[in-house]
């Protein structure tokens, strides 16, 4: 590739983002790494260090996207690339022994908890959920306690989590994971590595759902992993290959033309989300409202901290009005929007908005009136005057 994680290093993340990953600078070669589509390899004798061998074990597609996240997370190793952030979730959650205990925030991404719930039904591994932003809270989880007394084998953080925004002391928390003798594996979707880098601190692997900012452009269901770890790196790497959770190179080709924007949409989807955080929170149909930005937010003083910005996800109640539940409210206020797209999922260029209890797998400690909003890259008056008109119906 055209640059080094050395020539990086003193190069800004809004320019790796669009440098990281290129071709070798030779005459008549092309700017753009192509697509490569082949199932197999040229090769004879057994396969060494390097030989890429065979489809599932790697492709030449794949490397420019891992190199350039792997620079971006600060890690000096490429990450791997997988099918969905659920497969990528899967391969870091094989790092837990049979038995072993996972602490993880009890507001997460549905999928993670889904899937460390049945794991923990099957009994393969103790579950154990907890507030992430009650620090202390977080050192009793990762303590021998409970039934089978034992201390941790991972603890699993996300902040600001989903949806309920919560921000994690990251480092004091992985600082006890590790005197615990814990991994720490760190979903930084919402937040992307421009602005904040969980190996920096404290982390031993991040993970990604690329379908949403890094890709960014909501045409791609794509997962990955980071991780400074050599070892760790290797043993998510054997798991990839042998359970076969792989990326298809088309879609690793429009993951890194989507990455080279990422900078271009985040600076504009966080400012446009502080002028409309500000609005909401004074507009009289919202009951409350979670935004790391916002100088009242419980997680502000850590987030302005541990973070190069607040992110792009609002998650508002809205009040009940006129005869309606909150939750009735919310669906009112979403069905009435004309430019916010009901949807779920986040981080591409159009602004999404939905009520997450609409999910059966939603934690039921999500309010029934939250709606979670993504910010996109829209004009902030076009979106505000749309949600405004969709406020206002409900009488606030």
């Amino acid at each position: 590739m055209s640059l080094s994680e050395h020539q990086t290093a003193s190069l800004s993340p809004e320019t790796v983002v669009v440098a990281a990953g290129r071709p070798p600078r030779e005459r008549d070669q092309p700017v753009n790494p192509p697509i490569t589509l082949s199932s197999t390899y040229f090769g004879t004798g057994p396969l060494g260090d390097g030989d890429r061998g065979y489809g599932r074990y790697s492709n030449p597609t794949w490397d420019p996207f891992e190199e350039a996240l792997g620079q971006l997370e600060g890690s000096g190793l490429p990450g791997l690339l997988y099918a969905s952030g659920l497969a990528a979730v899967s391969s870091a959650l094989s790092l837990i022994p049979a038995g072993g205990v996972l602490v993880m925030p009890n507001h997460s991404y549905s999928g993670s908890l889904v899937m460390a719930s049945e794991l923990a039904q099957k009994g393969f591994i103790e579950l154990r959920t907890v507030d992430i932003a009650d620090t202390d809270a977080v050192r009793e989880a990762l303590a021998p306690t409970g039934p089978s007394a034992k201390a941790a084998a991972m603890l699993w953080l996300e902040s600001p989590t989903n949806p309920m925004l919560g921000i994690a002391d990251m480092s004091a928390v992985a600082e006890a994971a590790h005197a615990a003798g814990a991994i720490v594996v760190t979903d930084n979707t919402f937040s992307t590595p421009l602005v904040q880098q969980p190996l920096l601190l404290g982390s031993d692997v991040v993970l990604h759902s690329v379908t949403k900012y890094l890709a960014g452009h909501s045409d791609v269901v794509l997962g990955a992993l980071v991780t400074s770890n050599p070892d760790i790196r290797a043993t998510l790497l054997h798991h990839r290959i042998i359970h076969g959770a792989i990326a298809g190179p088309f879609e690793a080709w429009l993951a890194l033309r989507g990455l080279r924007t990422l900078a271009l949409r985040v600076e504009r989807s966080q400012e446009s989300a502080m002028v409309l955080a500000e609005r909401l929170a004074a507009h009289p149909a919202i009951e409350s409202i979670r935004f790391p930005g916002l100088s009242t937010d419980p997680g502000h003083v850590r987030a302005k901290e541990q973070m190069k910005g607040f992110g792009s996800i609002i998650c508002i109640q809205v009040a009940p009005a006129a005869g309606l539940s909150g939750a009735d409210a919310a669906d009112k206020l979403v069905q009435a929007l004309e430019l916010w797209l009901p949807a779920t999922s986040l981080g591409g260029v159009e602004s999404l908005i939905e009520r997450r209890r609409r999910h059966s797998a939603e934690p039921t400690s999500v309010p029934e009136n939250l709606v979670r909003l993504s910010v996109g890259v829209e004009n902030v008056e076009d979106l505000w005057a749309d949600l405004k008109q969709a406020l206002d119906t409900l009488g606030g």
